[in-house]
């Protein structure tokens, strides 16, 4: 049908573009809340969950991200300027690569998300390290 979107129109990364220079164009912590996640939870409830479940600042600005147990949905809370923000993506045919640690909360980087998000795993051995220097020569 003329003026449907199906898949296979759809082009290749668009989506992930936008997202990508959403992530690139801030400085911000990831939080990846590890284990599972009940999806039913919206604003409020994720929030309550970040501050008193992990003693950390749902206000910050950083991205909070959540993961059910089928391990297909994800959401990213953060808050921007004057309200919070829920970002919400559900796999139809496939599982994310949602990382197995002893701990709760795993900090990430923005690059790292994005490979959550294209299906890729968070620890990419192959990866270049991020370097950080305190002096020029």
């Amino acid at each position: 049908m003329p003026g449907i979107l199906s898949r296979d129109t759809i082009p290749g990364d668009t989506y992930f573009k936008g997202a990508i220079m959403w992530l690139s164009a801030t400085v911000v912590k990831v939080y990846l809340v590890l284990g599972e996640t009940d999806m039913r939870k919206s604003v409020n409830g994720l929030s309550i969950l970040v501050s008193e479940g992990f003693d950390l600042d749902p206000f910050s600005g950083q991205l909070f991200v959540f993961c059910n147990k089928r391990r297909n949905i994800l959401k990213i809370l953060y808050y921007d300027h004057n309200g919070f923000c829920l970002w919400y993506k559900r796999l139809e045919k496939s599982v994310f690569h949602w990382p197995k640690e002893d701990t709760e909360i795993l900090e990430i980087g923005s690059r790292e998300l994005m490979w959550l998000l294209t299906g890729m795993e968070v620890n990419q051995p192959q990866a270049h390290r991020a370097e950080r220097y305190d002096t020029i020569y």
